[in-house]
């Protein structure tokens, strides 16, 4: 089975590229993020003459999640539990499929909105950790995939790259991410690739792309009985050299 999550970066303007690389890649499950559209604009259409059916979680101009998939998948939730905000913004959508639970999340940035807007972004850590404990007591296998926002260690970011106060590296960021791994997840990347750059974003500014500037904050994690299971996992860095790319790649997961 193969599952991937990439944040596209606005569907619409990017789905030639999303289409391409589906009949390329030929994922059972894309989990895309940002979106940047409501339900009724994506692009299902274009994905369905593929033998993808989609569910999405939209939002006008900002955010968005959907899924992609050629197997039957049950939607199961349009928002992460335990938010404190009934109605949150359009981040998170929830499906099973062949028995996997498929979690895609957008986390926010966390660097504008002052230290409130940090604080949302903790909240939103916290309460995906609350979901995995929820999932782990069900004895339920299931994987957490999509952007992040969060750079887990020094090793994922390139000298340079982000600045020392950034949202992304700060510690109470990196502690938030390192509780999920306690929890008993496995980072899939991380699991083969212990040494590797494996970046998944190049800021458009600064040439970030030429000069190699990039940083990991697409993850996919694993609950214990998934990881099991894992075969590959890896971004496809090639993506970025495309024309109007997204500025974050497709991360590919690979399950036995």
């Amino acid at each position: 089975m193969k599952i991937a999550t990439w944040n596209v970066n606005s569907v619409r303007q990017r789905q030639a590229l999303v289409a391409d690389w589906l009949e390329r890649v030929q994922p059972d499950v894309l989990l895309l993020q940002e979106i940047k559209c409501e339900a009724h604009q994506f692009p299902a259409e274009t994905f369905k003459a593929l033998g993808y059916t989609a569910h999405v979680v939209g939002q006008k101009s900002y955010n968005g999640v959907a899924v992609l998939s050629r197997r039957p998948v049950e939607l199961r939730e349009t928002k992460l539990p335990g938010l404190s905000d009934p109605e949150p913004p359009a981040r998170y959508i929830e499906v099973e499929a062949d028995g996997l639970i498929i979690g895609n999340l957008y986390l926010t940035n966390g660097n504008s909105g002052g230290e409130a807007g940090f604080q949302n972004k903790l909240e939103f850590f916290d309460a995906l950790a609350r979901r995995a404990e929820t999932l782990l007591r069900a004895d339920a296998d299931f994987l957490f995939a999509g952007d992040y926002n969060v750079c887990p260690t020094e090793r994922d970011l390139a000298p340079g790259a982000l600045s020392a106060t950034d949202a992304l590296v700060r510690p109470e960021s990196r502690a938030a991410f390192r509780r999920l791994l306690w929890l008993g997840l496995t980072d899939a990347v991380r699991a083969l690739h212990p040494d590797e750059n494996c970046y998944t974003f190049w800021d458009y500014q600064a040439g970030a792309w030429n000069r190699d500037l990039g940083i990991r904050i697409d993850h996919a994690l694993l609950s214990p009985r998934v990881a099991e299971r894992l075969v590959s996992a890896a971004p496809d860095r090639e993506e970025r050299a495309k024309p109007q790319p997204s500025d974050h790649v497709p991360v590919l997961v690979e399950l036995g």
